[in-house]
């Protein structure tokens, strides 16, 4: 009988973070510095575990690797994409990721193209997206010059704001926000500005100053708009629809019977509770919960009151 794959994962400690994984989704942090937590995972630096059913305590890197029929027996060597939910109780520090090339071969790892779905903001919460450079001389010399004011382009946000982050694109995640990000599966990121922030051992952090110049892009960053469709008792909008991802926010209120469009897909609960039907066989569902729909399963119902980010590559 085909199952879903709900999933235990992996909490990082961030010089940034707080506590509101907790507060609002109920994880068992270790400390009030968690600014992360890697939903669904097979990266190295942080493999999500299978929680229940047939392939209970299976790491998904390896599950991947053994049991290629639960993905469509896919090409990518690595499972390709990476859930997060990020908590920012102070700013991150303003980065910059590569492309494939770029970082396969620098980092020997994929690069990192990226979206942001804004759970909460506090009032006022602003992000980085994106730098006001007309050219790399120019952006050299103004990161050189510390000219932060004039270079970088800050964006205000509120809850339910989506962003397309591209590889290449200057950001940073500004203070009091909290996202769900869909990523490529890579961990490499080039500092350009930390604010000057020293770590608990009171050593300022690395930047990466050439790299950043060497795979930003130059002009403005071109966001994703969402398209919503209605059908019953689904509201479904597709915030993304590229080589690297699809993103769809999906909210249920009621019975919805769904069958696959890709090989399989990510889904993470964001609020509500209600149930997950495959095959007869009825999950509960409730708000923190993350799962994959695997390939072997070809059509499921939602029923209840939910609202759930989907993915797939």
């Amino acid at each position: 009988m085909a199952q879903p794959l709900f999933l235990k994962s992996v909490l990082q400690e961030k010089i940034w973070g707080g506590n509101r994984l907790a507060t609002e989704f109920g994880y068992d942090l270790p400390s009030d510095k968690v600014g992360e937590y890697w939903a669904i995972s097979a990266h190295p630096n942080g493999v999500s575990l299978v929680e229940k059913g047939e392939f209970a305590g299976r790491k998904l890197d390896e599950l991947y690797a053994s049991e290629p029929q639960l993905f469509g027996n896919p090409e990518e060597l690595v499972f390709p994409l990476l859930t997060k939910i990020l908590d920012a109780d102070d700013w991150l520090s303003v980065q910059v990721h590569p492309d494939d090339a770029y970082g396969m071969e620098h980092e020997g790892e994929l690069g990192k193209t990226e979206c942001w779905y804004i759970l909460s903001a506090e009032e006022g919460a602003e992000i980085i997206y994106g730098h006001n450079a007309r050219s790399r001389e120019e952006l050299a010399q103004m990161i050189e010059d510390k000219n932060w004011d004039e270079l970088l382009t800050r964006v205000p946000v509120k809850a339910g704001d989506f962003f397309y982050v591209p590889s290449g694109t200057m950001h940073a995640i500004g203070k009091g926000i909290m996202i769900l990000e869909t990523q490529q599966s890579s961990d490499t990121t080039y500092r350009v500005y930390d604010f000057d922030r020293r770590d608990d051992a009171g050593n300022l952090r690395d930047l990466h100053i050439q790299q950043s110049i060497d795979v930003m892009t130059i002009g403005p960053v071109a966001n994703s708009y969402p398209d919503t469709l209605v059908v019953g008792n689904l509201r479904a909008t597709t915030f993304v629809s590229n080589a690297f991802f699809t993103v769809y926010k999906w909210q249920v209120s009621g019975l919805v019977d769904m069958e696959k469009t890709a090989a399989y897909t990510l889904i993470s609960v964001l609020d509500g509770q209600g149930s997950l039907t495959v095959d007869g066989q009825t999950y509960p569902l409730s708000k923190g919960q993350h799962f994959i729909l695997p390939a072997t399963i070809e059509q499921w119902s939602f029923d209840g009151q939910l609202e759930m980010i989907a993915s797939h590559a």
